[in-house]
């Protein structure tokens, strides 16, 4: 038997034909997953307690603020695997990740306001875990202007690469500010270190809307990453090639 070659699909030109065999697969999951995961959110799990109809936001609040945390989190690993390495797949990776991690962002800054109005009284409050979470999505709306901004596209990466490097650890912040400080915002929804509080249906819903975030991401982020490779290796004989046959 030949050995397998680990590094192969390092390689933007080999890397763009194994995306576009995963993206069909991971696009179908995602919205089995989303069409399930919404249901039992809205239609199975049983009203709050304490907190009613409202409560179910947090259906999709919850593992959108996961993936803004953990998409960031890898980027930063991208990045620097890219600075070390001076591998280009991965510096492609965390700008192909960047813009989902915004619009996840976004949707936890979002639904969070309409969780915390009927809850606080309030659309928005100065509280530690809203404004770290808030600061993220500037560091994200950052490093995507900033690679824009610059034309060379090493100098961009790198650029991309200390803002992600420096701006990861917010994340724990994030995480661990309601622990940190007396904050209005509730704890953990689910914790490794003891049994859920919340009722089976709910944590089902919960952790299938999870998982349908992380297959969307993996689909959107292998699309747009194949853009990026195309417009990157556009002067190189394979890439033309396909750009002239869409053309």
């Amino acid at each position: 038997m030949s050995k397998v070659n680990l590094y192969k699909f390092s390689a933007p030109a080999t890397f763009y034909g194994l995306a576009g065999q995963m993206i069909p697969g991971f696009a179908i999951l995602s919205a089995i997953l989303f069409a399930a995961g919404l249901y039992i959110s809205f239609f199975v799990a049983p009203t709050d307690a304490q907190q009613g109809e409202a409560y179910r936001i947090i259906f999709i609040h919850v593992p959108a603020a996961w993936m803004s945390m953990f998409i960031y989190v890898v980027m930063a690993v991208y990045s620097g695997i890219g600075l070390a390495f001076n591998t280009r797949l991965s510096a492609m990776m965390a700008q192909a990740l960047a813009p989902t991690g915004a619009l996840f962002c976004f949707i936890a800054l979002f639904t969070g306001s309409f969780w915390g109005k009927p809850m606080w009284g309030a659309w928005w409050v100065w509280d530690a875990r809203l404004t770290s979470q808030l600061i993220l999505f500037f560091l994200y709306i950052g490093f995507i202007s900033l690679q824009a901004a610059i034309e060379d596209p090493k100098r961009a990466d790198r650029a991309g690469a200390l803002i992600a490097l420096v701006g990861v650890i917010n994340v724990p912040i994030i995480y661990f500010s309601v622990k940190w400080w007396n904050t209005l915002h509730q704890g953990a929804s689910i914790s490794f270190s003891k049994a859920p509080t919340m009722a089976h249906t709910m944590l089902a819903g919960m952790l299938v809307m999870a998982v349908a975030c992380w297959t969307y991401t993996i689909a959107i982020a292998l699309y747009r990453v194949r853009l990026i490779i195309l417009e990157r290796e556009r002067h190189t004989t394979w890439a033309s090639e396909i750009l002239g046959g869409a053309k």
